[in-house]
């Protein structure tokens, strides 16, 4: 699998969880039967804070069942459900955080309408779990709604609409829209310039992702200047070892490795690693992500000794804060595999390939271009090992995959 840069998702289900924890502390507060709630609401924030997801999961688990317990249309119940459901999607348990956010949003609707903007918040999160399994078809209409909702309430120059067409450009780019991607995110940066100034650090979220967007269009002078741009944005505000100047250390080390930018792409990635285990300790998710693009850079430089402990490394770290059958684990046992097949081990590569193929096909689905790209590895891998029937038949199917993918046209949606 490719190397994945940092997208900045903006007023999504991370940001909502961090943003509801003032009004969660007053809601539970209000009366001597909540502060149990507020106590298990305020050991999951302690321990989400801390990547524990697993433990924040339990303190909201219980927070839901005294929230169950208030009068009808409290609060607290959305809230729960909500923020129970984010923790869900950080460990990857998808099917369950769809269930609550469903239940969240129809209690909100129910209780304050289907225009309100809390409504906005909790079809944004939704939207994310859809989006991450590759369900693009159910995630657009969401943030379609979404925006419409942001629009109304706060006008059209509003941050938090440029937020929402910040996310719809992720999908658009996900989708291969790549006309009406730019259109969004220029939108979105416009907007927020015009609020911010350009040299602001709330700006920098969407100039990395347009980044991002020119870099997977082949538009390289584009996408170095606007990673460059996100970068000295967030070291001139936050200082040269925050968390958000390590993404953009790795997006812009991520970029020069794609183009074959070697020696200048190592050290970013290392600086980026080493920010990251500092502030964040050695078992964070960002961490993972940071090991991952540093081993695969090694790995495409032909360097399988230094690429192998990095990746293993971060393998250890997916299994550990999201289980065993997460995408992230799926693309760690790709690359991991790709070194083997480099040097040989083909009989240790195969079970890698298969374990991830396996994972990709539950969480994305059968025709995902994730899963063709692991195919065709695959069936490489089998001629390597002599087996060329087998391999025909893995080919012919990553090669369906990529016709029905082509001929696929999602309908062009104006903004």
């Amino acid at each position: 699998m490719v190397k994945s840069p940092r997208m900045t998702n903006s007023k999504t289900s991370v940001v909502a969880f961090a943003a509801t924890a003032l009004l969660a502390l007053q809601l539970g507060t209000a009366s001597a039967d909540g502060l149990q709630w507020n106590d298990a609401m305020k050991a999951a924030d302690r321990a989400l804070n801390e990547s524990r997801y697993a433990d924040a999961e339990e303190f909201l688990r219980t927070a839901l069942e005294e929230a169950e317990k208030f009068e009808p249309g409290d609060r607290r119940l959305d809230l729960s459900l909500s923020r129970l459901a984010t923790v869900l999607y950080f460990q990857g348990k998808y099917d369950e955080a769809e269930r609550l956010y469903l239940r969240a949003v129809a209690i909100l609707e129910k209780t304050l309408g289907p225009g309100h903007l809390r409504v906005s918040y909790i079809l944004t999160g939704l939207a994310v779990i859809y989006q991450t399994q590759g369900k693009y078809q159910e995630a657009a209409p969401l943030l379609d709604r979404s925006l419409a909702i942001r629009e109304k309430v706060l006008g059209p120059e509003h941050p938090d609409v440029a937020s929402t067409l910040n996310n719809l450009g992720m999908l658009y780019s996900a989708q291969g829209q790549s006309a009406q991607a730019e259109i969004v995110y220029r939108r979105a940066l416009v907007i927020l310039e015009k609020v911010y100034g350009p040299g602001n650090f709330e700006v920098a979220g969407t100039v990395n992702n347009l980044g991002i967007f020119y870099s997977s269009q082949g538009r390289t002078a584009e996408a170095e200047q606007f990673l460059k741009r996100a970068l000295r944005t967030r070291e001139a505000a936050l200082g040269m070892k925050h968390a958000e100047v390590a993404a953009s250390l790795d997006n812009l080390g991520v970029f020069y490795s794609s183009q074959g930018r070697a020696a200048e792409a190592e050290p970013l990635l290392k600086r980026a690693l080493a920010i990251q285990e500092s502030i964040r300790g050695p078992s964070h998710p960002e961490v993972a992500i940071s090991l991952g693009h540093l081993g695969a850079l090694y790995e495409s430089q032909g360097k399988p000794a230094e690429a192998e402990p990095l990746l293993k490394r971060a393998l250890a770290i997916w299994e550990g804060l999201v289980g065993p059958n997460d995408v992230r684990v799926a693309g760690t046992l790709s690359n991991l595999a790709k070194i083997y097949k480099t040097e040989g081990k083909y009989a240790e590569a195969e079970p890698l390939l298969k374990r991830s193929l396996a994972i990709l096909e539950n969480t994305r689905g059968p025709k995902s271009p994730e899963l063709a790209t692991d195919l065709e590895s695959y069936a490489d891998l089998l001629r390597k090992m002599g087996r060329n029937p087998e391999a025909i038949e893995v080919e012919a199917r990553a090669k369906g995959i990529r016709a029905e993918l082509a001929s696929a046209s999602p309908p062009k949606r104006d903004q």
